[in-house]
């Protein structure tokens, strides 16, 4: 089977003020890097008001379809901004993951890779933070609980930062499991292993600054893989982030190129084990464009092995 690859020119005009480190660069470098690798190209669609409300309230989408600006850019706190094209970026995001979800449940492709941006996982219930709107991987697991009807979804984060916003929209539901490994302490601040979510439905994973690749893999050895096999997912969704890379600017974690690839074959044999390879892995951070772009090639490439 193949392995979906989902984009739109959209996610291209969400623009960010000079200097601003989530730019439209990081989606130019790692589409260019992901260009000679044969998947199945699909265009991301616009999600539904109704798709969004599956994780937010029609409050904070009314608010930040008012807050959209017609020119220039609206700052929504010290690191989130909007441009006129930010809601249709986030839109395709929301779709895209969306999409993904019933290709792979519907057996279309084995499974998929969502390249758009703004990321998502910091966007909480009724706030945008850290560069996101709204709640993807997050939304997608509803999508596949309430749609499609099952029962276990599995969403793991190994973004540098913690995915405050996906564990503030499960942190409720039972269904889901939400395990994220981020360095602590750094913004925002969350992700402490006591924050464990209503049903003991949260693992949170704090690595040290400086902690390395080999750190990584004991901690996902010894407990997340684990973990998910004790949940035994029928879906895993994953927050792709790849800012801890040794090579990036705004962390202290020292996890190469390799340590990406090494993750994506595993979180790969374990989906293979537990949900006949059923996984969605949506992009997060990743800050310095060479380093984003290497690793996200790695680990789309180690998603395409695994679905031949």
């Amino acid at each position: 089977m193949a392995t979906a690859l989902l984009t739109h020119a959209d996610c291209l005009t969400h623009v960010t003020p000079d200097g601003h480190p989530e730019r439209v660069a990081r989606l130019e470098h790692v589409l260019h890097a992901l260009e000679p690798l044969d998947l199945h190209r699909v265009t991301a669609p616009l999600c539904e008001d109704a798709d969004i409300l599956l994780a937010h309230p029609q409050s904070y989408l009314d608010r930040l379809e008012e807050a959209l600006p017609h020119k220039s850019f609206h700052q929504i706190d010290g690191d989130t901004w909007m441009s006129p094209g930010s809601l249709n970026a986030a839109r395709r995001c929301v779709g895209g993951a969306i999409r993904a979800v019933d290709m792979v449940l519907d057996g279309e492709v084995g499974n998929a890779f969502c390249a758009t941006r703004p990321p998502g996982h910091h966007a909480e219930t009724s706030t945008a933070m850290g560069f996101c709107l709204f709640g993807t991987a997050a939304i997608a697991a509803k999508h596949a609980l309430e749609r499609h009807g099952l029962s276990r979804v599995a969403v793991v984060d190994f973004d540098v930062h913690h995915g405050n916003g996906t564990q503030d929209l499960l942190w409720d539901e039972k269904r889901a499991l939400v395990i994220t490994s981020q360095q602590m302490p750094l913004w925002p601040g969350t992700g402490a292993p006591s924050e464990k979510g209503a049903y003991d439905n949260v693992l949170n994973l704090p690595l040290p600054p400086e902690s390395t690749g080999a750190d990584m893999r004991l901690v996902y050895e010894t407990r997340v893989f684990p973990r998910l096999r004790d949940f035994r997912p029928e879906l895993i969704i994953v927050s792709a982030g790849f800012d801890a890379h040794q090579d990036d600017p705004l962390a202290m974690l020292n996890w190469s190129t390799d340590d990406f690839r090494w993750l994506a074959q595993n979180l790969c044999a374990v989906a293979a084990e537990l949900c006949e390879g059923r996984l969605v892995s949506t992009l997060e951070g990743g800050y310095d464009l060479q380093a984003l772009a290497d690793a996200s090639k790695a680990h789309v490439e180690e998603l395409r092995k695994a679905s031949q």
